[in-house]
């Protein structure tokens, strides 16, 4: 009886394992939390972004209320969590990417969600191990030109700081705009130690220096520039709504600097379940497929199709990137010394 009672205890045992392991990365297909707050930059959240169409058909699957804060740059969304740390307000905050990874995780700001859909991205677009950050979109930072003003496009970073170009270039700031801190991280990769003097060699072609990249790209269409920092993908949206070749990505052989767009949980926050279920969401294919022709990025799901704009956002044939861990330890004394090379 002993003996049987022993089997029996260890056959429970077993099968409480097995039922943990299966069941490990699941929940119930109903969420029991019906609220959701985001923030999220201002592109993604805005008519023709990726956001409405999302947050839409997420609300319509789920039942969960999604409130939306549109709070400028993803730098901008970053420091407005920051700011609230002690008092959150949002559940998730979309756009830290693996440039701004280090500053999130010193802030203590967000909290590790490891999704199951995570098997659906390419390992090395899954820029944070601890899953504080989970990947959605990605894309190359690239100087964009206006073809009608800009006879002899620039090759390489070094070509910018030709005097043709002078007060040509609109840039935005580091210190408060994701893909500002992405150029800045450009040049760091391409010049190391030196490249605050590029800075200082740049300048007089630098035309002004936004808050964000909303309202830089904005000033270029305006005309107030012929030369502006974004993306590569940035003459596809042109072509897709405009049937315009006008704006153009001025490819560098040496490499472009790769910006990959994640989503995070805030700590603390209200509607976890609900949180990580948006998470799993837009990893879904329907979401997936949102994000080219809204945010003009490449999705993280390489299994799907690209629309035939793309052809014109060729990928760089060389990708460049600094790693978190040598941001982490850096990034204060290379924004100091940023910051001194443009103000003096």
């Amino acid at each position: 009886m002993r003996k049987f009672s022993a089997i029996f205890f260890i056959i429970v045992i077993i099968g409480i394992s097995i039922f943990s392991f299966l069941s490990r990365g699941r929940r119930s297909a109903s969420p029991t939390e019906k609220d959701l707050t985001i923030y999220a930059y201002d592109s993604f959240v805005s008519e023709w972004g990726p956001g409405p169409k999302i947050f839409s058909a997420f609300e319509e699957e789920y039942g969960i209320k999604v409130s939306v804060i549109s709070a400028g740059d993803a730098g901008q969304v970053l420091q407005r969590a920051i700011i609230e740390k002690n008092n959150a307000n949002a559940d998730l905050l979309i756009g830290i990417d693996n440039n701004l990874l280090s500053k999130a995780i010193a802030a203590d700001i967000i909290s590790p969600y490891e999704s199951p859909n995570l098997t659906k991205i390419p390992e090395e677009l899954i820029f944070d191990k601890t899953y504080n950050v989970t990947p959605f979109d990605y894309g190359y930072f690239s100087i964009i030109y206006d073809s009608e003003k800009i006879l002899n496009p620039p090759a390489s970073l070094k070509d910018l700081l030709r005097p043709e170009y002078k007060k040509s270039l609109i840039l935005m700031d580091p210190r408060t705009s994701s893909p500002g801190l992405g150029f800045m991280l450009w040049t760091i990769s391409e010049f190391g130690d030196d490249f605050a003097e590029y800075w200082k060699e740049l300048m007089p072609s630098v035309l002004t220096i936004t808050d964000g990249w909303d309202s830089g790209y904005g000033l270029f269409t305006e005309g107030e520039a012929p030369m502006v920092l974004s993306y590569t993908t940035s003459p596809a949206y042109h072509a897709e709504y405009e049937d315009s070749d006008r704006y153009k990505s001025a490819i560098f052989p040496d490499g472009h600097y790769m910006q990959i767009e994640g989503i995070s949980i805030v700590k603390n926050a209200r509607h976890r379940e609900a949180a990580e279920f948006f998470i799993d969401f837009l990893i879904e294919e329907k979401s997936q497929n949102e994000i080219p022709l809204t945010n003009w990025m490449y999705p993280v799901r390489t299994d799907l199709p690209l629309p035939e704009s793309f052809d014109l956002a060729p990928k760089p044939a060389k990708s460049l990137i600094i790693e978190s861990e040598i941001i982490d330890s850096s990034l204060s004394k290379w924004i100091d010394e940023w910051t001194n090379a443009v103000t003096k």
